[in-house]
């Protein structure tokens, strides 16, 4: 079995991205011509300028009487002026056979060609015909009413510049200038491969130990957001001999070759070895001293970029847009946009490790108060403070790229950054689209459903699962609408409304039933009382538990349950009720604590614990807002007390 090998030669971010730059050929990849139907979102190739007059000939912009302007100076509604009307009336697409002279005037229609010798149009309502004459009740100036020819665009004048991404409004001012083809640059064509034995197509039925390939298909569309055309090759199980075949075919038919996956140095890692057969360069850098996006791994062939990107699905898509979507939109021949930047505050404090540069996803909420606005230093006025609170689930995670609204950078030389210290954000979108309702705190299938009635009524939300305590304190520091909460007061025995403050209100929620799941048949569970089964599983060295996140309610009964003991497991801490449950399934523990409702839709054994209250908590501040009063009124429906009551809640 081969030995697992180490990075020889992590380097710097910034020159990693040397190496490469220098190893490859940028330049956009040839110019096609398209037609107008099929020119939205193409990169235009060169400047266009209109080979005509828009409009080419003068037009009226109103229903009227195109008259001399001199001929109605002084008209008033109580002292008309009078014209003599001609017989012809000016549609469009019509040349006009009628001259106007002092003291005539002709009936137009909007679009229509200006007759010669008028110089303005009177508007149908500021007129009367009295048989062949026209009684004109409001002056006009010369131009009122009338597009000159040129007026919008003049032949021989730029319309379009090279490099512009054709929008509707663009195709529109190609049709106006009668502009039927293009020309564009060639979309880059983009060769995606993943890899692994353990990677199954969506659509399949899950198999243990496979995972769904999520990150061809987040890298296809990442690579026609930057303007190219994606290949998708398919998965390559762990065989360099049918990795090479693919990679050889990908070449010849790609402008940019990725690959996902088999980047690390472990043994069954052969993404690496195929690339590093290439030797014109060849492989410029593999591992740079990021997190997340270590191992990824540069190279080039032919001036063509190579990139093998870690296969978890945050490091794929960071590392994909820090080193492959700048070159990709210069191929293309887009001009790479810098991400818009906010201000924000650390929500909590964050550790990080010495000697790698950490970029940090975080979800971003709003902070009301004046006082604790933050200067916008480009504008020079005063912003919404922020709060940044890090969506740290691991590179593995493929929901948090998704959910983040951003991410800060933490220097190589960092270790701790404090809570409260004043982060850049660079927004992961164009702009920064805040939620409507901020839901922060313990995660419950109830609440679940309550945000998804909410979206349904036009209410975004965005849920950060926390904890119960720390749900608490962003309420209490303002920086959410609701906290979800299950606490339990020992002194008093009752749940949530001891932890309240003065300037914090309890919106009742409804109770759930906390148990210890197992597999049925588990004969250390099986027939057994809360207390005899905890004393099993702490007796047998082999029964693996796992936990839950500290500052959870779940971690508080969990803790009061062992009493101190600290199991084979317990360092296992998952965020969610759902994800106990799954450990338990797949054999990977053999007991956690989770909801009566999540063990019985995963079949297995349930022991019951306590009975506890799942409640919300909302600053007193926020209480009065519209979507605060919406989640109380949903919350306080029959209907939506029926559906609680049916995933198993009891409100």
């Amino acid at each position: 079995m081969r030995e697992q090998e180490q990075f020889l030669q992590v380097l710097d971010r910034d020159e990693a991205e040397r190496r490469f730059r220098a190893a490859i050929d940028p330049a956009p990849r040839g110019i096609e011509q398209v037609s107008l139907d099929a020119a939205l979102g193409r990169v235009l190739a060169a400047d266009v300028t209109s080979p005509v007059d828009v409009p080419s000939f003068d037009r009226s912009n109103v229903d009227g009487y195109a008259v001399i302007a001199e001929d109605t100076f002084g008209a008033s509604e109580e002292v008309p002026r009078l014209v003599q009307l001609a017989d012809e009336i000016i549609h469009t697409a019509v040349v006009p056979a009628t001259v106007i002279q002092r003291g005539t005037a002709v009936s137009i229609a909007t679009g229509g060609m200006m007759p010669r010798g008028a110089d303005a149009v009177v508007m149908i309502e500021h007129a009367d015909i009295a048989g062949n004459e026209l009684r004109v009740a409001r002056a006009v100036t010369a131009g009122s009413g009338v597009s000159f020819a040129g007026t919008d665009i003049t032949a021989g004048e730029t319309v379009l510049r090279r490099g512009q991404i054709l929008t509707s409004r663009d195709t529109g001012v190609l049709a106006a200038i009668g502009v039927a083809t293009v020309d564009v640059w060639r979309k880059p064509i983009v060769a995606i491969l993943s890899t692994g034995d353990e990677i199954i197509p969506p659509g399949q039925p899950m198999q243990p130990a496979r995972i769904y390939d999520s990150n061809a298909q987040v890298l296809a569309d990442a690579v026609r957001e930057f303007g190219g055309e994606p290949l998708r090759l398919g998965i390559t199980p762990d065989d360099a001999d049918a990795l090479r075949a693919k990679v050889r075919d990908a070449l010849k038919a790609a402008d940019i070759v990725l690959l996902s996956g088999g980047t690390s140095k472990g043994a069954g890692d052969i993404s690496y070895r195929v690339v590093a057969e290439l030797t014109d360069p060849g492989i410029v850098a593999h591992g740079v001293a990021l997190k997340p996006g270590k191992p990824i791994c540069l190279a080039a062939s032919g001036g063509r970029p190579v990139v093998v990107l870690p296969g978890f699905p945050t490091s794929a898509i960071f590392t994909f847009h820090e080193f492959v979507a700048p070159v990709l939109s210069s191929m293309a021949g887009r001009t790479h946009e810098e991400r818009a930047t906010v201000q924000a505050r650390l929500a909590v404090r964050v550790n990080s490790e010495i000697g790698r540069t950490e970029y940090l996803l975080v979800g971003l909420v709003e902070i009301p108060s004046p006082e604790s606005r933050v200067p916008d230093p480009e504008s020079r006025r005063l912003t919404p403070s922020l709060a940044a609170y890090p969506m740290g689930q691991g590179s593995g995670s493929v929901t948090t790229f998704s959910r983040a609204d951003g991410f800060t950078t933490i220097g190589r030389h960092e270790e701790i950054v404090p809570a409260g210290t004043i982060v850049t954000v660079q927004l992961l979108g164009h702009e920064l689209q805040l939620a409507d309702l901020v839901v922060i705190g313990s995660h419950c299938i109830g609440l679940d459903y309550l945000l998804g009635e909410l979206q349904k009524a036009g209410v975004r939300s965005k849920f950060i699962a926390v904890g119960s305590l720390a749900g608490l304190e962003a309420a209490k520091r303002g920086e959410c609408d609701i906290a979800g909460v299950h606490l339990l007061d020992t002194q008093s025995g009752e749940y949530n409304r001891p932890f309240l403050t003065p300037a914090l209100d309890l919106i009742p929620g409804y109770g759930r039933l906390q148990g210890i799941v197992y597999r049925k048949g588990d004969i250390r569970f099986e027939g057994r009382t809360t207390e005899e089964a905890i004393a099993a599983a702490i007796a047998d060295a082999s029964c693996v538990m796992v936990n839950r996140n500290q500052g959870s309610g779940t971690r508080a009964l969990i803790e009061r349950l062992l009493g101190g003991t600290k199991p084979p497991g317990y360092a296992v801490q998952p965020r969610t009720h759902n994800a106990v449950a799954a450990a338990v399934v797949q054999q990977r523990a053999d007991w956690g604590v989770t909801l009566d409702t999540i063990a019985r839709t995963a079949a297995l054994g349930f022991i019951p614990v306590q009975h506890e209250q799942y409640d919300f908590v909302t600053p007193r501040a926020r209480a009065e807002r519209d979507p605060v009063k919406a989640f109380r009124a949903l919350l306080d429906a029959h209907a939506t007390r029926d559906a609680l009551r049916r995933l198993g809640m009891r409100p």
